[in-house]
């Protein structure tokens, strides 16, 4: 993709050539660049997608200055899912992997976020932020209380990520009251050496960027890590609780930040 000077629209999918076009940018990120599969992916149109599309929002990063289809303008993403529509489900998208019950049982408003990506052009500069602006506008709107959703590394190697998910575990766990759990038959230990062997250097290394950005925002981890191998990852749960970040912490990622 040629990218020219950015032309940043953040907005939510409002029609079915929208949502077509986060499902076109899915494609690209977690089928051509990661390597996942799934029942209903459609590969003759390069769309990723799933049974759960018509109950989020999908929040999309538009670049209006990319010549050619609208298909190709959605350059970033992330997919959400309030409280009350999954209850129209019956679940948040998560729990097949992670036991939700201590969240649903809060009493707080919750929001699960899912399927982040930005295109690779765009990685590194100001579109996550923007991304994160339109984010907090949502959050702002809707009340939302506490965050949460599954984060990936590539790959399910647990042999080669036995510093970072230990780093995770020992630094990162999240407090009692928001420790969600990989589900028991699926549950991967996360705390795989001792703390004193763990080179924090180069755990860090190995966690992909946004699970540090969330880290950077007070973000928390659940216990235990989640093996999926239809999409060729290994899913650890984040968590963040507006109520506990600092003023610091909120405008890193709200539009009070000079993008």
């Amino acid at each position: 993709m040629s990218i020219s000077k950015p032309n940043f629209q953040i907005k939510l999918a409002e029609s079915d050539a929208e949502l077509r076009a986060a499902q076109r940018l899915r494609y690209r990120v977690f089928v051509e660049e990661l390597g996942g599969s799934g029942a209903l992916i459609d590969h003759q149109n390069r769309l990723e997608r799933d049974q759960f599309d018509p109950f989020f929002d999908h929040l999309i990063l538009v670049d209006k200055s990319i010549i050619g289809e609208e298909i190709d303008q959605v350059v970033g993403l992330y997919r959400v899912l309030r409280q009350e529509s999954a209850e129209k489900i019956g679940q948040f998208y998560s729990e097949d992997e992670y036991d939700l019950s201590v969240l649903k049982s809060s009493g707080r408003k919750l929001l699960e976020l899912g399927r982040s990506c930005l295109h690779s052009d765009y990685r590194g500069g100001a579109a996550m932020f923007h991304l994160w602006s339109g984010l907090a506008d949502y959050v702002n709107v809707h009340e939302i209380e506490v965050l949460f959703g599954v984060a990936s590394f590539h790959g399910t190697d647990i042999g080669a990520l036995t510093q970072p998910l230990s780093l995770l575990h020992e630094r990162h766990l999240a407090p009692k009251d928001l420790r969600v759990r990989a589900q028991p038959d699926r549950f991967q230990r996360m705390d795989l050496i001792p703390e004193a062997q763990i080179d924090r250097v180069k755990a860090m290394l190995k966690v992909p960027s946004l699970i540090k950005a969330y880290l950077r925002l007070g973000g928390c981890v659940g216990e235990g890590a989640y093996i999926d191998h239809l999409f060729n990852t290994v899913d650890v749960c984040l968590i963040m609780d507006t109520g506990r970040m600092n003023a610091k912490n909120k405008s890193l990622y709200t539009k009070e930040r000079n993008l």
